[in-house]
């Protein structure tokens, strides 16, 4: 069941929107204040935020960043329908602005339509932790911060992701990286490369790569918590 956060603090129009929503089969957990979206988010259980830019005790501009940085969909449902603040909510990444007074049939809508572009990108996106990895793009980031690979790095790591807690050869990675350098790759430049891979990915006390002895290496994704 999709699980949808919303944030507003009018209790008339949280009543009627969560009714509405929930008829659609959605889960709707309603909060009214800055903070107590905050500590909600903190769980990590929704797929998509709801929120009013104008609460009791800040902005919905600030929850906004929080979901962005966890890739939760934003929508924006709120009475600022001036240029600047509509520009402003989608710059800072939100998937869709509506103003009030809004339809509820319209509202539902939209949030099929993010809740579509949402799944399709998460298709691209593998999670390990705090690491997301996009296919499309080809970048890996650890919370948002981009982490710089190189060419063979990243084919590297994406041989692993195909096999995710699979003990691979050394031959088999050998493969996985072949034609991105062919003949420059042998058996000691493969250990230095994932080397390099740990180095750059792994934090203490958090092995991502695991060597078994006499066999290969295997991706750990217990205790990753991969998606």
């Amino acid at each position: 069941m999709v699980r949808i956060l919303l944030i507003e603090d009018d209790s008339t129009i949280t009543a009627g929107l969560a009714y509405s929503l929930e008829q659609e089969g959605w889960s709707v957990t309603c909060k009214g204040t800055l903070a107590q979206g905050r500590n909600a988010l903190e769980t990590g259980e929704y797929q998509l935020l709801l929120v009013d830019v104008g609460l009791p005790d800040g902005s919905g501009y600030d929850l906004c960043a929080a979901a962005k940085s966890r890739n939760i969909p934003v929508i924006f449902a709120t009475a600022r329908g001036d240029e600047g603040s509509v520009v402003l909510g989608l710059d800072m990444g939100a998937d869709d602005y509506i103003v009030k007074p809004f339809r509820l049939r319209e509202v539902a809508s939209r949030i099929r339509a993010v809740l579509r572009r949402a799944a399709g990108e998460r298709e691209q996106l593998v999670r390990l932790g705090e690491l997301a990895v996009d296919t499309q793009k080809g970048q890996v980031t650890r919370n948002g911060t981009p982490i710089l690979l190189t060419a063979l790095e990243y084919r590297l790591l994406l041989t692993f992701l195909s096999h995710p807690g699979q003990t691979l050869t050394r031959g088999q990675l050998l493969e996985g990286i072949w034609d991105v350098a062919g003949n420059f790759v042998n058996d000691n430049t493969l250990s230095v490369y994932i080397k390099r891979l740990r180095d750059k990915l792994e934090m203490p006390g958090h092995p991502l790569i695991s060597t078994v002895r006499g066999m290969g290496y295997r991706l750990e994704v217990d205790g990753h918590d991969k998606k």
